[in-house]
This record gives C-alpha cells, sequence and structure tokens, in this order.
C-alpha cells in the first residue's frame, strides 16, 4: 500500500517492527499520515509491533524527536531503544491480558511504554513496564511476536 486511495482497501492494518524514522518519513513522504489517522479513528484495527508502536503512540521520550512522524492513534510516550542496542536484544516468556498461558517475546531494540493515557490498557509488562497494550481498536507491542510459531497475540489483533 502506498496510496491513500490503496488504503482505503484495507481493512485491517499491521505496522511493523523495522526503523520507525524511515517507515515515518515514507509514511509523510506518501502522503498516508493524515489518511491513517482517520482510518484508525474510524475504527480501523491497527496493529503495531516495535517500530510499529513508535508510529503508533501520540509521543516520543528520551530523544530529540521533533521531526519524527507519529501517527498519534494510542494515548502512550514511548522510549525507543529502552532494553538497549541490538547485542542486548533478548527473550522472555510474559503474562499477556487475555491469553491463558505465557507468550514468548523477542525483544529487538525494543521500544517501552513509558506513559500510558486513561483510554488505554496494559496487556503486558516486562520488568514493572508496560510492552503490549490496547486503545480502542488499536494493539501494540514492544516485542516481535511474528518471530515466533505461537499466533495468540495476532489473535488478539484479529478479535478487535
Amino acid at each position: 500500500m502506498r496510496t491513500a486511495e490503496q488504503l482505503e482497501s484495507v481493512d485491517r492494518l499491521v505496522i511493523p517492527g523495522g526503523e520507525s524514522t524511515t517507515i515515518g518519513k515514507l509514511a509523510a513522504d506518501y502522503g498516508l499520515i493524515d489518511p491513517l489517522r482517520k482510518r484508525a479513528a474510524d475504527g480501523m484495527p491497527v496493529f503495531g509491533t516495535c517500530a510499529g508502536l513508535i508510529m503508533c503512540a501520540r509521543r516520543l521520550v528520551g530523544g530529540a524527536y521533533d521531526e519524527q512522524p507519529l501517527l498519534g492513534i494510542v494515548d502512550v510516550a514511548v522510549r525507543r531503544n529502552a532494553f538497549g542496542r541490538q547485542v542486548d536484544s533478548f527473550e522472555t516468556d510474559l503474562d499477556v491480558k487475555g491469553i491463558d498461558t505465557p507468550v514468548h517475546a523477542v525483544f529487538i531494540r525494543a521500544p517501552v511504554i513509558e506513559q500510558t493515557g486513561e483510554a488505554v490498557e496494559v496487556l503486558a509488562e516486562h520488568g514493572g513496564r508496560p510492552v503490549a497494550a490496547r486503545q480502542e481498536r488499536t494493539l501494540v507491542c514492544s516485542f516481535h511476536p511474528e518471530l515466533t510459531g505461537d499466533d495468540r497475540i495476532h489473535r488478539l489483533f484479529l478479535e478487535l
């Protein structure tokens, strides 16, 4: 999907991990920031993982990110690379609200949710800090659920 017209044919959107500054720059260059905001406001489910969490956030903390385009569709403040550099990447099991048994989570240069608004429901924490949350029909997580064989996080998204 590269145009606002193509976005109209999408019924759900996953914003994957990667480099959030590049994702934001490309979305801005293609004129997709406002159309994405509007579709999310109109109820289109959105799932942001890692860099996608950053893109969905209302604001970033802990750096000079004034030029980073954000969708602002989840009332959270996010800190980029909160768990360290690439060499600090790790895997762990998390208790996730709405899922009966722990979910194996892969964290790669992962962001963390520093603050949440009243409408945000925290679904999982690591070290006492939120790493998965939901607001209305938007689901976000710091980790990469696509890197495991477990599809339960994706099923949560499909239920939105």
